[in-house]
């Protein structure tokens, strides 16, 4: 069958494979995208799957937090010259805070006229593409993080088994870390307890194939496979990562040295990641 070059540089821009890998991946699959990713991933040459695609358009991430609540808003638009324009920045910046007070989940009539009255004066189309908010309780605490004029924006929310500690200034800069972290290797997952099932399956049944295509004893084959799945793990797990400030440790580990020098137990509850453009 005939595969288009289009079809071609979208598996490798998923993928991270070859030209000539992708093209014979999508010939072996005919044209199935799904099983030609399988497919290479089988034969150990496609990347780690990211959670978030590939830019779509322009626009920026918004970030707020107030007292124990916090949110990120994208504003999305077509070109990055409206995405600097102070205008849209303070369009953003005023609809955040209605959306992080009231727990919004869903676009409010204010929010709609106000970006209305910025097309029309602009003269260019835009939309609230998304927006999330967050509570932290007595014991977490919340930090943002905005890279890129607004291309990124994240939020952590650290927890401490003692909420004092919350106060020290190390574990303020540990949280404000596990942001910048978060923003530049953008973890499928917090921990390995959280990896779909469906997701864990299909891992492990691709490292199965690779480990038995290898001519290795069928006994050491399990052992292959687990060793795999850690470092798979190590990729795309936040917990697991090697730290952004320190890669020999990973961030569960910092967390738990720093937890003992501070007199008690952190860990991170949750986070939120945006990238404008990325596929939903």
């Amino acid at each position: 069958m005939e595969i288009k070059a289009t079809d071609v540089k979208v598996l490798r821009e998923k993928t991270g494979a070859g030209l000539m890998d992708c093209k014979k991946a999508l010939i072996e699959a005919e044209g199935d995208f799904k099983k030609a990713e399988r497919l290479l991933k089988e034969m150990g040459i496609a990347a780690a799957a990211k959670r978030s695609g590939r830019s779509t358009n322009e626009g920026r991430i918004f970030s707020l937090i107030e007292g124990n609540r916090g949110g990120l808003l994208e504003l999305s638009c077509e070109t990055d010259f409206v995405a600097m324009n102070e205008e849209f920045v303070v369009l953003g910046k005023k609809m955040l805070p209605e959306i992080v007070k009231n727990n919004l989940k869903a676009i409010s009539p204010g929010m709609e006229k106000q970006l209305s009255e910025l097309i029309g004066k602009l003269k260019e189309n835009m939309g609230i593409r998304r927006f999330a908010t967050t509570t932290a309780s007595d014991n977490e605490l919340l930090v943002d993080y905005i890279h890129g004029n607004g291309r990124i924006g994240v939020i952590i929310k650290l927890w401490a088994e003692k909420p004092e500690v919350l106060e020290h200034e190390k574990v303020k800069e540990c949280a404000f870390n596990c942001a910048l972290h978060v923003a530049a290797f953008n973890p499928m997952f917090l921990s390995v307890d959280q990896i779909d099932k469906e997701y864990l399956t299909e891992q492990e049944e691709i490292f199965t194939k690779q480990a038995m295509s290898l001519g290795k004893p069928e006994k050491v084959v399990p052992g292959i496979v687990k060793g795999k799945l850690n470092k798979h793990f190590s990729e795309i797990c936040f917990l697991n990562q090697g730290f952004v400030k320190d890669d020999k440790q990973s961030v569960q580990k910092v967390l738990e040295a720093l937890g003992k020098e501070v007199g008690s137990k952190l860990g991170i509850a949750e986070y939120l990641y945006f990238r404008v453009g990325e596929e939903l």
